[in-house]
């Protein structure tokens, strides 16, 4: 028997590739595996018949399950607004989360906010820097990517879903 480096599964000696993670064997075949674990169900990951192979993997950022049902449904328009109407949507969401203080619409806020300043930024640099040949071609094309974006913002949210603003959430200055 040995051990698969990867996961720990036990495996026959015969096995070239672990069937619960896919790990190769094919280089190990002529190297002795000094690292097995004992034959113990508790250090064994074989999937029972039905089950999954490995955990469901969740999306670190996927907010949806922290809001309220009825905090979504009552704010819900607001949050597509903030997304539709980009600087206009985000200022009349906020004066409409003043007395509502709903945590589903702070967050669309928050993550309107960030394309907004997004926004700003790109057109700040293409206009400081339009004489040149190539700021304004990559001024245009992150112009369409933020549009892009802001889309895919506002189709996410109709569907019920409070998920981070795709490519700005990694910009480190916007955390």
């Amino acid at each position: 028997m040995k051990t698969c480096p990867k996961c720990n599964t036990v495996h026959n000696d015969d096995a070239m590739f672990c069937p619960n993670c896919g790990t190769s064997f094919q280089g190990e075949a002529n190297q002795p595996n000094n690292n097995q674990m004992p034959n113990n169900s508790a250090y064994t990951q074989t999937p029972q018949y039905g089950q999954p192979a490995a955990a469901p993997v969740m999306n670190p950022y996927d907010h949806t399950a922290e809001f309220d049902v009825n905090d979504v449904k009552d704010n819900k328009l607001f949050a597509l607004l903030v997304y539709a109407t980009s600087i206009l949507g985000v200022v009349i969401a906020l004066i409409a989360n003043i007395s509502k203080k709903s945590a589903y619409l702070s967050f669309h806020i928050n993550q309107a906010l960030k394309i907004v300043i997004t926004e700003i930024i790109v057109s700040v640099i293409t206009a400081v820097l339009f004489w040149t040949c190539i700021v304004p071609i990559a001024g245009g094309v992150a112009s369409v990517i933020i549009l892009v974006v802001t889309i895919i913002c506002f189709f996410k949210t109709c569907a019920n879903k409070s998920i981070e603003v795709p490519i700005i959430r990694s910009l480190p200055f916007l955390k």
